[in-house]
């Protein structure tokens, strides 16, 4: 079984391709979880299996998290995986991806800057708060995609200095809140200039921070864009693993979000890994 591995500003996947569907769903999580278990195997955030397209796509892209919970969708991972696509020769420079949120639209800018169309987000909430001991935290919910994938934007002051351990509990505490039913991707961020903030992402199916999370990224734009905070719709991230772009774009009674960001191959090669018993 072949395997690319790939990131997106730091946020980490494992690529196979499963185009002639030899690999049993069933087997899918269990692959996933044993596949990015970092020291005891190749390591990652998430795992993308490419397959043949059910509708209107070039291919689609089953994304499982790193503890093998299959995920609705993935924002730097569908930019990873059209530039997989393009190299494979599975689409041109413009890529249709279904996922189980919907379709999402790739475009090569160049190399190995890719941009994708998100799904259009399905729930709006900027002013949904939430209580952890007491405290009361601002948040804006957004979902994104049907079934929607759950972000949670909540601003935190001091974070490029916060300690990592104390911000970590916060983001478990608020990823479980009963005040996210689905459960959320916690996206702290703190603005450092004019349309531009640093972020740190708490990610369900991880549950720990990832290095960059390109849908977070997308929903602390929305987010301030509904809240007159970002009047011309384009921000600029800074996570660990690099900096996004976002262009937030009015269309009729809702949204357009187009993520920008960098590609990396970090590997290519033949899973050997004797617990699949492959």
């Amino acid at each position: 079984m072949d395997f690319w591995k790939m990131n997106g500003a730091g946020n980490d996947f494992i690529i196979l391709n499963d185009m002639d569907r030899a690999i049993p769903d069933e087997r899918l999580g269990h692959i996933a979880k044993t596949l990015c278990e970092r020291h005891m195997s190749i390591g990652a955030d998430g795992m993308m299996v490419v397959r043949p397209a059910q509708k209107v796509g070039d291919y689609r892209m089953a994304f499982f998290n790193a503890d093998g919970s299959p995920a609705e969708m993935c924002g730097n991972g569908a930019r990873c995986i059209c530039r997989y696509g393009y190299e494979n020769g599975l689409a041109g420079q413009v890529q249709r991806v279904e996922t189980m949120s919907g379709t999402v639209t790739g475009r090569r800018i160049d190399a190995r800057r890719y941009e994708v169309r998100l799904n259009s987000p399905t729930v709006l909430d900027a002013d949904r708060h939430v209580e952890i001991d007491g405290t009361t935290y601002p948040s804006a919910y957004v979902e994104l995609g049907t079934p929607g994938l759950p972000h949670a934007a909540v601003p935190y002051a001091g974070l490029k200095d916060a300690d990592g351990n104390a911000l970590r509990e916060l983001g478990r505490r608020l990823r479980f809140s009963p005040a996210f039913p689905k459960g959320a991707n916690v996206n702290f961020y703190e603005p450092v200039g004019p349309a531009h903030v640093c972020m740190r992402t708490y990610e369900r199916g991880v549950e720990d921070f990832t290095y960059a999370c390109g849908t977070g990224t997308a929903s602390v734009a929305l987010a301030l864009t509904v809240m007159g905070k970002l009047p011309d719709g384009e921000l600029t991230a800074d996570m660990r693993g690099g900096t996004l772009k976002v262009r937030v774009q009015r269309e009729g009674s809702g949204y357009g979000l187009f993520l920008t960001g960098p590609t990396n191959i970090v590997c290519k090669g033949t899973v050997t890994d004797e617990e699949l018993k492959l």
